[in-house]
Parts: structure tokens; sequence; C-alpha cells
């Protein structure tokens, strides 16, 4: 059995390794049209930031170390023009020396990737602005700064690329923008958690423009003009465009493969594409999202490998199937961690679902171990059933382990109410005994038993102001003169049981505090002696003037602040 692969990296070089330990005997080629048939793409911003100072370690493997341990025939800088399924048969150039040639094959596993997505705008083809997605992109953008030092860079698009971008060229002492059409950085995040992302990058001098339209780039003195739609331009040394990727599926569609989102490749759960024994993996594939069951693009690294070694199964007489992708992801922001898993709940209600949330503030580990630190978690749960749907963290210590075992429930296909049952580790330095899941999984029991009811932060603007309910807002006097939301009055919740007359008990009360814990415990008082209440899904407070962003949410992480 001969298998050609295209394009290395992760899907097929997973792929080659895995055919490999099936079949002792199979020949295996990979074509790769960069010079590098398996790197560390995600930590290509870390080598422009100086974090990676050696150049070789970004290549996983060589063509060499491959082929010394799989006996797989690493071919680079050879770029495959053309398939041609009815002679299982594949055009390929060598880049280096311009020869073209047909190599046959049994099966073929297609990974292509992703390609950044290049606008089609004026003075896109400028030398001072920048795409990254190989391993020579970076060198190129490395090489540039090391040459030029310039001083200021603009980044246009706020995901996974331009924040990491955004924070290492920040850390090389550059003046740093990010610019993009969404009022929101980072979409797999809802605009309440993304105010933290916010936040974080602002403290840390990163500017932020949002909701503006780029409309083309200019050279002016020495750098590059930004073009802004009905904005005065950005001007910087450099120009880095990370609005995004799509698939590179130019093959699959000269080829006739059938196609789906944005040109995506359509397979089956096998990696089966819809012509016989052709497979494709990675970035380049349509896939089911295991939450909504949607059709979905998710250009992630552990997707891309897990499909790498179903399609090799399935190619070597196995019988692997692919479940779908759920989108877990977690990313630095200087300090900060932010993690997410499953669907938020803004694309939930996108897609019909009927969603309701808990936002909590948990403290990282114990908190009376030095150290522990504020992390704020949203919860996502369909309403009627309570199944888990997805999650969100932001925080300084512990978020990875939190959003990993809330990734785990999600694929377990847990109820949000039995997250309070998991057995998670404690010890003062690593958890609290109600680990921050834990809590989550009581909150939701709380509303399903009818202990809790809940408003949230799209009410915040239709609360009546006609005395016809209550407002309250249960934090301290300081707290309350420092910023309070219009209509709220102020009865610190530990004078509550004594100040109960004030209240009339004909009216429904909403309670706030500042990160839904205070308001919770106001809410269990005036429930005993009889009010209708409702807390708020989070809490409240003010930013620093220096940001001038206001967040229903607890706000303490994203201000920097700790919490004992």
């Amino acid at each position: 059995m001969k298998v050609v692969i295209v394009g290395g990296v992760a899907g097929g070089a997973t792929a080659a390794a895995r055919i490999r330990r099936l079949n002792e005997q199979a020949e295996i080629v990979v074509f790769e049209r960069s010079g590098y048939i398996s790197y560390a793409n995600c930590g290509l911003p870390y080598y422009i930031g100086d974090v990676i100072t050696d150049r070789s370690d970004l290549t996983l493997q060589t063509p060499e170390s491959f082929f010394s341990r799989f006996r797989v025939n690493m071919k680079v800088r050879h770029e495959v023009t053309a398939i041609h399924p009815e002679k299982k048969e594949v055009t390929v150039k060598n880049l280096e020396t311009g020869e073209e040639f047909e190599e046959s094959y049994d099966k073929l596993i297609l990974s292509p990737g992703a390609k950044p997505t290049q606008p089609r705008l004026p003075g896109v083809g400028l030398d001072k602005l920048f795409t990254l997605r190989t391993v020579e992109d970076t060198f190129c953008i490395k090489d540039y700064i090391n040459t030029n030092h310039p001083k200021s860079a603009v980044l246009a698009g706020g995901g996974f690329i331009g924040l990491e971008l955004a924070e290492n060229l920040r850390e090389l002492g550059m003046d740093v923008t990010i610019v993009q059409r969404p009022k929101q950085l980072m979409n797999p995040f809802d605009a309440d958690m993304a105010s933290f992302i916010h936040n974080e990058m602002r403290k840390h001098g990163v500017k932020l423009a949002l909701g503006h339209t780029v409309e083309g780039f200019e050279e002016r003195d020495g750098g590059v003009d930004v073009l802004l739609k009905d904005e005065q331009p950005l001007h910087a040394d450099m120009v880095i465009l990370a609005i995004g990727v799509s698939p590179e599926t130019t093959l699959a569609k000269d080829a006739g493969l059938e196609l789906g989102i944005k040109g995506s490749i359509v397979v089956n759960d096998r990696m089966e594409t819809s012509i016989s024994d052709i497979y494709a993996v990675g970035d380049a594939v349509q896939v089911k999202h295991f939450v909504t069951g949607q059709d979905a693009l998710i250009s992630l690294a552990g997707p891309a490998n897990k499909q790498g070694r179903i399609a090799a199964d399935n190619i070597c007489g196995g019988d692997s199937h692919y479940t779908g992708s759920q989108g877990s992801s977690v990313i630095k922001i200087f300090g900060m961690t932010a993690a997410t898993t499953g669907v938020n709940e803004t694309n939930a209600r996108k897609t019909g679902l009927d969603v309701d949330t808990v936002i909590l503030s948990p403290m990282s580990h114990a908190g009376y171990y030095p150290g522990g630190k504020v992390m704020t978690m949203k919860v996502v749960f369909e309403k009627a059933t309570y199944r888990l749907l997805g999650a969100q963290i932001v925080g300084y210590e512990g978020v990875d382990k939190r959003i990993d075992v809330l990734a785990t429930a999600i694929r377990a296909g847990m109820k949000a109410t039995e997250l309070k049952d998991l057995d998670l580790a404690y010890a003062p330095p690593y958890s609290s005994a109600k680990d921050p899941v834990n809590m989550a999984g009581f909150m939701v029991e709380n509303i399903a038993n009818g202990v809790l009811k809940q408003w949230h932060l799209e009410d915040a603007d239709r609360l009546p102001r006609d005395g016809s309910v209550t407002l309250l807002d249960t934090r301290t006097v300081e707290e309350f003169a420092q910023g309070h939301i219009d209509g709220f009055f102020n009865i610190p919740v530990d004078e509550l049981r004594e100040r109960l007359g004030e209240l009339d008990k004909r009216k429904p009360v909403y309670v706030i505090c500042q990160s839904g814990l205070r308001s919770y415990i106001a809410c269990r008082i005036l429930t005993g002696n009889g009010f209708d209440c409702y807390n708020f899904s989070g809490g409240f407070r003010f930013y620093d003037a220096v940001t001038n962003d206001r967040c229903l949410i607890e706000s303490a992480t994203a201000c920097g602040m700790d919490r004992a």
C-alpha cells in the first residue's frame, strides 16, 4: 500500500507516524511546500517575542529524523499542484528546481491546513505588511524587527494570533495597537467575559481600536498608514494581518471534492472525503460541533492531531470515528489566562438553544493559603435539561485545570447540576475543599431546585425605575459611593436583617453586589422573610478611570487585584 500525504505539521505528520506504527510495509510519502514538515506553529509568536530564542526549538522533526525513526519520505519544498482521482495520481512541483512529476497513490490524505485571510484591500502587498502562518513567515517578521528595529505595530485582528503577537511585541518594547471590525476581542468568549481580556491588554499598554473597519494600507513617512472607514488612519512602522484563516482547499476544489463552509472539505466521521480513497484532516475540513451538532470550522491543533490518527487508523483497516470538536482552547494574555470550551451563550442562542448561565468568582485555591487569586467562571447550560453546553474562565491561576475538567464533563454528557458531584483533588496550595467547578454545580442546583432566581446583564436596562420593583445594592457604603447603577439604593448585606422594614414585601427585589456572593446571601435573607427576590448573575463594579470600561461582572481579576 502506498500512501501520499499532502501537508505535514499537525494532521499530516501525525497520520504518517500512525500509519507506520500500524503498517511496517506501507510506502509513505509526504509532500510539504514549506521547508519544515513538523513545527510548533502555536509557538511562532513566542519566537518573535524572544521567549523562544533558538530557531531549532520550533522544529519538532526534520525530514532526516522522521525518516530515521519512521522510514517516511518527507519531501519539503515540494508542492502538490493537482489531484487526479481517476488515475490515483498527484502532480508535484519541486519548488527548488522547478521540476514537475506525477506521483501515484493507493490512499491520499489532504492536510493543507488554513491560510491567513488576505483582504482584497489597497496596499496589501506592501513590504512592511506581514502575515503569520509558517516558520518562514516567523523568520521574516523576526528578521525585519532585528534589522529595522520598528517602534510601533498595528495588528489587524483580535483572535488568538493577534493577542499572542500583541503580547510578544509589547515585551519587545513596541507600541502596539489592535484594530478590528468586531467590538470585542476573542469571539469564542461572550462580551462580558471578553471585557476582562480588554482590560488586561490595556493594562499592559496595548491600544484597542475596536469596531473599526480597515479599508486599506498606504506607505507614509517610512511606515504604514492603516486606513479606517470614517476615522483618521493609524500609523505604524509595521502591520501584521491576523484577521483569521480560511481553509486552503484549492486542490480539493479543482479535484471535484465536495466542499462546505467557506470552501472547507466535507468529510464523514472517518475523515473520508466525497471521493473514494481520499481523506482530509486538519484546519481545511468541515467538522461537526460536538455540542450543537452543527457544521463548523474549528482550527486547533488538538482536533487536527486526532483527525490525522483517525484517518491513519481507517487507511490501515481500522474503524475509527471523529465525534466532533468542541473548541477547547486556552490563551496566555500577559499575566492572565483565558480559556473556553463548548459553546458560549451568544452562539448557543444563535443556534436556537434556550440557555441559562451562572457566573462566579472563586479563588484559585484555599483563601487562607497565601497567593490565591480570583478567577471568573461563566458556565452555560440548557434550561430545560440542564445539559452542560460550555464554559469560559479568566483568571491568573488554576484556569487551565478547571476548563479541562469542564471540557471533560461536556464530552461525558454531564448535566450542569452534576458538577457538584465531581470528586476533585484538594490541597490548600491547589484548590479549595469546594472546588470552583463544584461551586458552579451548587449554583445550578440551586436554580434547578428553585432556591435561586437570577437576573442577567441583558435585563439591566429593562428593570423598571418607576418604583414597582426594589433595586438593591448590597455592597458596602464605600463601594457603592465609588459607582453604582442608576436606580439602585444601598443596604450592606450585614445590615439587611435590621433594615428589612425599609423594603416593601409587595415588590420584587432585584439584588446585586460585587461578585454575586453577598447578593445571594441577601436573597436568602429576603426569601426567608417573605420577599420575592432575584440575584444578579455575576457582580458589579466600575473599572478604573484609565480604561473607562464598565462591566457587570466581578472585576477584581480584570483590574489585577488579588483577593485574600
